[in-house]
């Protein structure tokens, strides 16, 4: 019979953090974001936390700058022009000949580019929460075995496939015709596979985190956990709306914490460095600022002054900004034993 292992320290249960503990959990774990989603929950006005009037400051401060994050890191990552020729210097010339035909065809190809878009943001959540539950796993000395690994990933998954089956004008109301999306046997097969994914997404991080922990690499550190239970509560418990603006906040602040750390440590290796830490965290987050500021305000008006009308330039440009950053993303986290930033999973805290 399996037993349980002696008990682990304190210490393999915390992890092996990138920066300070404290930082880790409450930033890039996402446990900050369990503390405000309690409150939204709790608060009688709903989403009254972030106001009409304060959600431009959110969005440019959080969410503009981390999808521009993706590019600042891409063109300043070790190796990136001769390992990556072809996103660094074919794929925006791509991403704006498609965003252009959008505009000309907006009536056409627009809707299709925003349910695109707008379904795939929950998987690229997903898939950040499991990178990260993977990085904090192998940083801590758990080695994952293949399965508890493929499981780690369904698990993350979890909040994808609830809205892609369940959200409206996305997912399966985006593929499927109207006809069928009102059969009643789709209706009920759809509010049945809710409640399924539901309790599956409550069960399924304690019985992997246990099976991990009975095995020969447990136990995993509670950070990796942290990351895909917060990422499924912003989907599962959060209102649509509400889930928009504060999963959308809290994915962006994670994001942009891990991706400074990287660069940040990437800087301080260069032989010919001269700067502090705190230097290269304003650069990289002024960069990312000032080209959010471009990408979502300036982009959209220089379509309008083209003869484009005032909408569609915005819906657009959003939904090409994500598509781009999707696909970015997809390449430059790829951290397998040859990259030239697996180093930094395998070193100690950021200083």
């Amino acid at each position: 019979m399996t037993t349980i292992s002696a008990s682990p320290s304190r210490a393999s249960l915390v992890g092996r953090t990138f920066s300070h503990p404290a930082f880790d959990y409450l930033l890039i774990g996402g446990g900050i974001s369990l503390l405000v989603t309690l409150i939204v929950v709790l608060h009688p006005a709903g989403s009254g936390i972030v106001g009409i009037e304060t959600l431009p400051l959110f969005f440019l401060a959080a969410n503009a700058a981390h999808f521009a994050a993706s590019t600042v890191r891409l063109y300043t990552k070790p190796d990136a022009y001769r390992s990556l020729p072809f996103l660094t210097m074919a794929f925006p010339l791509v991403s704006l000949l498609v965003l252009t035909a959008g505009m000309f065809w907006a009536g056409q190809l627009g809707p299709h580019l925003r349910s695109l878009y707008l379904t795939w943001s929950p998987y690229h959540y997903a898939a950040q929460a499991y990178g990260l539950a993977v990085m904090y796993t192998y940083r801590s000395g758990c080695k994952l075995a293949d399965g508890d690994k493929k499981l780690l990933r369904g698990v993350a998954l979890l909040p994808f496939l609830h809205n892609f089956v369940t959200a409206p004008e996305v997912g399966l109301d985006w593929l499927l015709p109207q006809s069928v999306l009102d059969s009643g046997g789709v209706a009920l097969a759809r509010g049945s596979v809710y409640w399924a994914l539901l309790v599956l997404a409550l069960a399924s991080p304690v019985w992997l985190f246990i099976r991990v922990w009975r095995s020969a690499s447990g136990p995993m550190p509670l950070i990796a956990m942290l990351t895909v239970v917060t990422n499924g509560v912003w989907f599962f418990v959060l209102s649509p709306l509400d889930a928009f603006i504060y999963a959308t906040i809290f994915h962006s602040v994670q994001y942009l914490a891990i991706v400074i750390i990287f660069h940040l440590k990437d800087q301080k290796a260069r032989p010919d460095n001269r700067h502090g830490a705190l230097y290269h965290v304003l650069w990289f987050y002024g960069m990312s600022l000032a080209l959010g500021y471009a990408l979502f305000y300036c982009l959209p008006l220089a379509y309008v002054f083209a003869g484009f009308g005032r909408v569609e330039s915005m819906l657009l440009v959003v939904a090409a900004i994500n598509l781009h950053h999707f696909i970015v993303d997809g390449y430059i986290w790829r951290l397998g034993r040859g990259d030239a930033n697996r180093h930094v999973v395998d070193s100690g805290p950021t200083r």
